[in-house]
């Protein structure tokens, strides 16, 4: 029955919760992205061969509330007045689509949007290169490693889906999360 867990389409998705208690504002925040009514399993960071990215919207569609779920998560809590908190999903795929690219997930404090989107992405892509056999020059910005990766074939394709939120002004808990929704 379970010969082959491979999941052949996948869909991003992101969102914001606030509540007084921290697991309702995780709750809250699930549900913001959609995702809460699944029972969600984390897996690592492994994008698998020939899967289809498809919309968050024809994603949902394609689950039923209480099914086993399994995702890449990243999620983030604070409730501290005006805190940044930040959780961001990176993709990388190679440009051999039989072969399998990298998921990354990263949850902290202090990154905007941008520098998160930045950060997530230039982890996945990190990740494959070094499976292709790319030395890796950590001082050299992103961008640059970036053109380098496309310049030798070997990444084709990134993308980030990233969640920042200040803390709330009256301290109740704010959750970010962003997921990687995988579906077999």
């Amino acid at each position: 029955m379970f010969d082959q867990l491979v999941p052949k389409k996948m869909f991003f998705t992101k969102g914001v919760g606030k509540h007084r208690h921290n697991l309702q504002s995780f709750e809250e925040a699930l549900r913001d992205a959609g995702i809460a009514s699944y029972n969600l399993v984390r897996v690592s960071s492994i994008s698998p061969p020939n899967c289809t990215i498809i919309s968050r919207q024809r994603g949902l569609k394609m689950l039923t509330p209480g099914q086993i779920v399994f995702c890449v998560l990243a999620d983030s809590r604070t409730n501290e007045p005006n805190r940044l908190t930040c959780a961001g999903i990176g993709l990388a795929l190679p440009s051999d689509k039989t072969k399998h690219g990298y998921i990354s997930e990263h949850h902290g404090f202090g990154m905007t949007h941008r520098v998160l989107s930045d950060y997530v992405e230039d982890m996945a892509a990190s990740m494959l290169a070094t499976t292709q056999g790319i030395d890796l020059d950590p001082d050299k910005a992103y961008n640059e490693r970036k053109d380098e990766y496309k310049t030798k074939g070997l990444v084709v394709r990134t993308r980030a889906v990233s969640q920042t939120a200040e803390g709330d002004k009256n301290g109740l808990w704010t959750t970010v999360v962003s997921a990687a929704v995988l579906i077999l």
